[in-house]
């Protein structure tokens, strides 16, 4: 696909069970290899059978994975190219429909085999757990329906990737409007704040519109999987097999207790400093000194050496992992018109390989965000020697520790973009974000909870929910004159739009991130070991033990939260004297 930054990547192991040339765009040339599979099953009479149909299965859904990998990242790439756009939808609406009753249909297979419960527990056990909860939750009506689904979500990150502002004589998309949020004139950054926000609510009928299909199309899903609620399907559909709606309600709980306090203390500290009555939306990203913002490159290829002598100053092997992404190009981090809003970092199953996409405009936040990804990029990388591909995928809340560990362990050699008195600004600033960070997860997360759980919902009562949990977990913001872009502030969160409750784990991830951390203080080289040994274990392990394994307690209630905000209390302390 010409589209992407990447060429043509070799599969990581030569292909056994697949031809070399597939197209898995054609479903008459994919549908052969989803029959052999089930004609074989049959013929499985030994457990070392079952376990190379096993990798043959994974080679084929690694091959596909990669194909629709490919589409999506050239279509976000490229929101406006037509063809990228064609190809996307050709692989949701015409190959996806198709491939998921197959795979089902092979879970089941497997589910039903004679000789499931003689394969080796201690490597087969969650494997076993997953495709059971695959087969329970398959249900062929929700098929054309999660293809609606995808299709709203490509709607919505069209239209948002859209926006754009003029601004300082230039037309601007609002990622790069953010830049002026920091700038020491209040004047400047009202303006800039002011007229995004009224970008957006020009789009709030047809976003609410979508988000009104979302809402149902989601509620059909989990009634036809007998679910009284999309909460509790999800729940189900997603695998929580270690916490439930009620943990993340004793989470909300304890970042009222434990981080709204210290969150308002630093808000308080921002206000005087600033010498302002109240603090506006406005004021939340600047300096609190005046001083000129963070600047930490001028161009994505200082970014990416700044990266890459982090890395290289924290552990050797990361470095080297790094260098693999800029070697074959599996980096797009430039901002753009056209391009789709936020990062991610999406694996490239067959070649094993991650790539990372996201939208720097020379900020701080920039910094952290590639540190963030590239802490997935050597999640995928630790895992490359496995084969069975199901393994290759953590839970996401383990995914997330990886990614965040990164971002804090990297944040003490941030020298790399900055002199003495800047190092200590750009650290406050990420810490202060984590801070923010996780009473804005507990935001998002409780909203989605009410979503979900209070169907037939007028948009009104929408908006009045979000303002609410706002007000519990926003701290001390004045939003007066600007009530409207409050109650409508959750539209910028891509996550409820194209991710419902893929959020929480975040929260739980940033616990687990911390306690990595302060190990490292302890000992960094042990520490790292750790992280290390559990980013290879994949997802072959339950999530309890894959915490673990890094030195972090699975647990996101107050007595694990207490602690790790004292700590973070004390560092922003000592980079304040």
């Amino acid at each position: 696909m010409s589209l992407l930054p990447f060429g043509a990547l070799p599969p990581y192991r030569a292909r056994r069970f697949l031809p070399e040339t597939l197209d898995l765009g054609d479903w008459p040339q994919v549908e052969p290899h989803f029959d052999r599979l089930e004609r074989q099953a049959a013929h499985c009479v030994s457990t070392a059978d079952l376990e190379q149909w096993i990798l043959d299965w994974g080679e084929l859904s690694a091959a596909l994975d990669e194909e629709s990998s490919r589409r999506h990242i050239a279509m976000t790439c490229h929101t406006e190219d037509a063809e990228a756009e064609r190809a996307y939808l050709h692989f949701i609406e015409e190959i996806e429909p198709q491939t998921k009753p197959r795979q089902f249909a092979l879970a089941r297979l497997y589910v039903d085999h004679p000789l499931r419960h003689r394969l080796n527990p201690d490597r087969y056990a969650v494997f076993d757990r997953d495709m059971a909860l695959q087969v329970e939750m398959f249900r062929p009506e929700n098929v054309p329906l999660e293809m609606e689904e995808a299709k709203l979500g490509q709607q919505y990150n069209k239209r948002m990737g859209a926006l754009t502002v003029p601004f300082q004589g230039e037309d601007r998309t609002l990622v790069q409007m953010g830049r002026f949020l920091e700038e020491p004139d209040r004047a400047v950054r009202q303006e800039a704040w002011t007229l995004s926000a009224q970008r957006r609510l020009q789009e709030k009928e047809p976003i609410e519109t979508l988000f009104a299909q979302l809402l149902e199309l989601r509620g059909q899903m989990a009634r036809n999987a007998g679910f009284q609620n999309y909460r509790d399907y999800a729940f189900r559909k997603l695998g929580r097999f270690d916490y439930t709606p009620a943990h993340c309600e004793a989470f909300h709980e304890a970042v009222e207790a434990e981080v709204m306090p210290l969150l308002r203390r630093l808000q308080a500290r921002r206000r005087e400093r600033m010498g302002l009555e109240s603090l506006r939306p406005w004021d939340l990203s600047v300096d609190p000194e005046g001083r000129p913002p963070l600047r930490p490159f001028q161009q994505t290829a200082e970014l990416v050496s700044g990266a890459d002598r982090i890395f290289a100053r924290l552990d050797g092997g990361l470095a080297e992992d790094f260098r693999v992404l800029i070697t074959h190009r599996l980096l797009d981090l430039d901002n753009r018109r056209g391009k789709a809003p936020g990062g991610y970092q999406s694996t490239l199953s067959e070649a094993r390989l991650p790539f990372i996409f996201m939208n720097a405009v020379g900020m701080q936040r920039d910094v952290e965000t590639l540190l963030h990804e590239a802490g997935h990029a050597f999640h995928a990388l630790a895992t490359c020697e496995e084969d069975i591909y199901h393994y290759r995928h953590a839970p996401i809340e383990f995914c997330e520790v990886a990614s965040m560990s990164m971002e804090l362990l990297g944040g003490e050699f941030l020298g790399e973009f900055y002199a003495d008195g800047d190092i200590v600004r750009a650290r406050r600033t990420h810490l202060e974000g984590v801070v923010g960070a996780l009473a804005w997860i507990a935001t998002v997360d409780a909203f989605q909870h009410w979503l979900y759980t209070h169907p037939g919902h007028s948009s009104a009562e929408r908006q009045s929910a979000w303002v609410d949990l706002v007000g519990r977990f926003g701290g001390d913001t004045d939003w007066s004159g600007h009530e409207e872009a409050r109650a409508f502030l959750w539209h910028r969160q891509l996550h409820i739009f194209l991710y419902p409750f893929y959020y929480i784990e975040y929260g739980i991830a940033q616990l687990g991130a911390l306690q990595v951390w302060l190990n490292s203080k302890q000992d960094r080289a042990r520490a790292l070991t750790r992280y290390k040994r559990a980013l290879a274990l994949g997802g072959s392990r339950p999530l309890p033990a894959l915490f673990e394994a890094a030195g972090c307690p699975f647990d996101f209630s107050r007595q694990t939260l207490r602690p790790l905000m004292d700590m973070v209390a004390g560092e922003l302390e000592e980079l304040g004297r």
